[in-house]
């Protein structure tokens, strides 16, 4: 049946492109990773650069909570 086969091709394209899309998500996890120790001690001063306001915000939030 001609429906049938379009079914088929339409199934068999969906899941090349899932194949490809998991191809392609690994792929940017290993350059992501690649890049991060790298560049670690550029990560080291971000992540303490940021680390300063993360606790602010964070003890504004306590506050927050605290007073309902």
């Amino acid at each position: 049946m001609p429906g049938e086969e379009d079914k088929c091709c339409c199934r068999a394209q969906k899941t090349l492109f899932a194949i490809l899309k998991v191809i392609l998500g690994l792929l940017f996890l290993v350059l992501g990773g690649w890049a991060f120790l790298g560049w670690w001690d550029a990560c080291l001063v971000v992540f303490k650069g940021c680390a300063g306001l993360f606790f602010i915000f964070i003890g504004a939030v306590v506050l927050i909570m605290a007073k309902e």
